[in-house]
């Protein structure tokens, strides 16, 4: 009998699947601690859950006959990942179940700020009767602009429509290719939403791009009647920025249903008549909750009896299978990857990677995988592997061009990645020298040579004298220690990059300290472990 145990509050309907499965039983234990659960998990097959349970490694030490957890949500960073890896435990999440519950939720956020529902309402229940003060509008050939074209995005645009909307839309990632067939016109600048939005939606990932995405220059570029409305991450929008410019009814309004802490400590945004605000109910319908649940139940029971493996975020390392050699240029090409994305921000338009000399001889399909998921993975919250990378990738329209070459140039074997955004091409190569050592050899025709490990600074600047000592003296002053330095010139151009390996991530009092030497053209910071 499998054994699948519950220990978050879950739809009855997930649960009837699982006892309506043959040889499968729902067992139901919720609100129990880190110590009781540690204890009895090892007896089951499964863990569903959602939000609530902490699956820490010390949950994890004992996992005895235990296969796989799932999370009823999207959200995992109440999983430890890497512990249920090492103890070859599947990790699965539901990433669908709430789209069109978010996507509804936003409509109705829009909704509510056009028609003014909520301060009449409460006008209304105060005694009040004015008409006139609450007056609404039409999202009637309104403009609409999507910040994000990921599931929910394109589920908001889907909707907005109905109502005869116009829809732009941006992606700081990438956008789908069925976006402009929908009939979203897709902008390459993001400061055209900022300018011609009447209502501005944002469903994208926070991470360092996103992050205070929109402040206060970008609300300066807004017309006086734009709407915002946030039901992805909070942080997206700068607070105090917003609340400036709501308090100041520089803009017309707001709509707040994620903040980037939960609960909010500040309740400011609830004193203003301007501004709606809901506790993060995106996913909080029951249909929702009910779709989740019934997927959690379905992936785990069908992983564990062997069958196909679906929303898998740490699927099983290839490693073992894999000759040495390549399973070394495939951790290069991750490292490569998680470079390039740094060092070349915008929108993704074309990326092309290639292998020359020997490993140009073998099977690189999971170098070339392993290079996507470090490529990709800063624009998703979930874990990237070899199971979804393609998938995520596919959705946003983006494709991996691959070329192989046997013969040698320069070195023995290497894999080199050219990379195109809407704002600027990079091309990184790396090689593996004596079977073992991870080098990056070349950036943007630079010859260079540094480690990929820990935190990785590049830096493009001006081919003068004192630039490795300035550099050197400003990390010393931070107790940053450098571990490999790599300098790459083009004495006729008079320009150079400098690629330096460190002990630990630069603060951000280092970062502009450096961004302000005289020589420094542009500085990225690479977090590579």
């Amino acid at each position: 009998m499998i054994k699948i145990l519950i220990t978050d509050k879950l739809a009855q309907e997930g649960i009837d699947l699982l006892n309506g499965t043959d040889g499968v039983e729902a067992v139901v234990k919720t609100g129990i601690s880190e110590d009781e659960l540690a204890q009895i998990i090892g007896e089951h097959d499964g863990l569903i859950i959602r939000s609530g349970t902490k699956v820490t490694a010390k949950v994890l030490e004992n996992p005895g006959k235990l296969k796989g957890v799932a999370r009823a949500g999207v959200g995992v960073d109440n999983i430890d990942i890497p512990a249920a890896t090492r103890k070859g435990i599947l990790v699965m999440n539901t990433p669908g179940g709430n789209t069109l519950s978010a996507a509804e939720h936003t409509m109705a956020l829009i909704l509510s700020l056009s028609r003014n529902v909520v301060p009449a309402c409460a006008s209304l229940k105060g005694g009040a009767w004015d008409r006139k003060k609450y007056m609404g509008n039409q999202l009637n050939n309104k403009v609409l602009g999507l910040i994000g074209l990921g599931r929910i995005g394109m589920a908001v645009a889907k909707m907005a429509m109905g109502f005869n909307m116009k829809i732009l839309g941006y992606d700081p990632f990438a956008a789908p290719t069925d976006a402009e067939k929908l009939g979203i016109e897709v902008c390459d600048k993001i400061e055209r939403i900022f300018k011609e939005a009447d209502y501005i939606s944002i469903h994208a990932p926070k991470n360092e791009q996103t992050l205070n995405l929109i402040g206060a220059e970008q609300i300066e570029m807004m017309k006086p009647t734009v709407r915002l409305v946030n039901c992805a991450r909070g942080g997206i929008i700068n607070e105090d920025a917003l609340y400036d410019a709501l308090a100041k009814k520089r803009i017309a309004g707001a709509a707040l249903d994620v903040f980037p802490k939960e609960p909010p400590e500040n309740t400011r945004f609830s004193e203003l008549e301007n501004c709606v605000v809901t506790p993060h109910l995106g996913a909080s319908t029951e249909e929702a909750q009910i779709e989740v649940a019934v997927e959690a139940a379905q992936i785990l029971v069908d992983a564990i009896k062997g069958g196909p493996i679906r929303n898998a975020l740490n699927a099983p390392s290839t490693a073992g299978a894999m000759p040495v050699i390549v399973n070394r240029y495939a951790e290069l090409a991750k490292r490569i990857g998680t470079v390039a994305s740094t060092i070349a921000p915008g929108q993704i338009k074309e990326v092309q990677v290639q292998y020359r000399g020997s490993i140009a001889e073998m099977d690189v399909e999971p170098v070339t995988l392993s290079f996507a998921m470090g490529l990709l993975q800063k624009h998703f919250e979930m874990p990237l592997n070899m199971v979804n990378t393609p998938v995520l990738a596919k959705e946003r329209g983006i494709s991996i061009d691959e070329t192989k070459n046997a013969e040698v140039k320069d070195v023995v074997s290497s894999f080199s990645a050219k990379v195109s955004t809407d704002k600027v091409t990079r091309t990184i190569t790396g090689s593996v020298f004596g079977g073992s050592l991870l080098r990056i050899i070349e950036i943007d025709g630079f010859n260079t040579e540094v480690t990929p490990h820990g935190t990785v600074l590049v830096i493009f600047n001006d081919d003068k004298p004192g630039v490795i000592g300035a550099v050197g003296t400003v990390c010393g002053k931070h107790n940053i220690n450098i571990c490999t330095m790599g300098v790459g010139q083009k004495a006729e151009e008079q320009k150079a990059v400098l690629a330096v390996s460190l002990d630990k991530a630069p603060s951000d009092e280092a970062i502009e300290e450096l961004g302000k030497l005289e020589f420094v053209n542009e500085i990225y910071v690479c977090k590579l472990d």
